[in-house]
């Protein structure tokens, strides 16, 4: 593993400078996962949730988290994405919902933070719409699957 690259010959925290860069074509996945009651997954599936649809909320909320990433996380440089999307599946046999979100950019610098924004958010707001029946809710697994593009090529989670 290389060096920190946010960080100067002095220890402190700099933007790194991409303007050098090819703009190539680059994608990252990433997921999450919220485990509830049993009883607050089928009000999500059966569409019986008094604040109204919570997987259209979340895809939604996930899709502007990662546009707003560079907003949320200092060091990040703001993007123009090409692409998000935020799918949501329920699990009812462990009782979650498994969460992929997919970012697409053409550009000097990866989206593996946009896309692990955009599963984080779309699992916090699950929690937020449900918190008033379900506390208990946990939130995991939020990590990486692949990334594509750029000097370092292809990477994926074994």
């Amino acid at each position: 593993m290389s060096g920190l690259t946010h960080l100067d010959e002095h220890g402190a925290a700099h933007m790194v400078d991409v303007g050098a860069k090819a703009v190539t074509s680059r994608t990252a996945s990433a997921a999450a996962s919220i485990t509830m009651l049993p009883a607050t997954l089928q009000l999500i599936t059966e569409g019986k949730h008094k604040k109204g649809d919570v997987f259209a909320v979340a895809r939604i909320a996930g899709i502007q988290a990662a546009k707003k990433c560079s907003d949320l996380i200092p060091l990040c440089h703001p993007l123009m994405l090409t692409s998000v999307s935020v799918e949501l599946k329920a699990d009812p046999a462990s009782s979650q919902v498994h969460i992929l979100a997919t970012c697409k950019v053409s550009g000097q610098t990866g989206v593996e933070m946009e896309a692990l924004t955009a599963a984080s958010v779309a699992a916090l707001t699950i929690y937020d719409m449900c918190k008033a029946v379900d506390r208990g809710m946990e939130i995991t697994s939020v990590r990486l699957l692949e990334k594509a593009g750029g000097k370092s090529g292809i990477w994926q989670r074994t």
